[in-house]
């Protein structure tokens, strides 16, 4: 079955972190970009973060830089974001993409 799964999400306080992962089946992972984006209710979905599919390159939205980091591991088939000094605004949910494929996303919620 084709499909991406993300997981990790959780409630954290405000300065709090987590590792989101994405994990991949049915399609040949190691030849596609992954990218994160995030949905927070009543707004659009926005991008997070992109790696290529060697994970050499990455890129990320301005409003997370220097807080989070995408990377990926081909030989487990999953994408992770860390995410570090999490803000009430970061607050969403988060979904991965790769091969033209979304996954049902993870509810992230910072608030203290």
């Amino acid at each position: 079955q084709v499909q991406l799964v993300e997981s990790g999400g959780d409630y954290v306080q405000p300065g709090g972190s987590l590792r989101l992962s994405c994990g991949a089946s049915g399609f040949t992972f190691s030849r596609y970009g992954v990218k994160w984006f995030r949905q927070a209710p009543g707004k659009e979905r926005e991008l997070v973060a992109g790696i290529s599919f060697s994970g050499g390159t990455s890129t990320y939205g301005d409003s997370v830089k220097g807080r989070f980091t995408i990377s990926r591991d081909n030989t487990k088939n999953t994408a992770y974001l860390q995410m570090n000094d999490l803000q009430p605004e970061d607050t969403a949910v988060y979904y991965c993409n790769a091969a033209g494929i979304w996954g049902q996303g993870t509810q992230v919620t910072v608030s203290s």
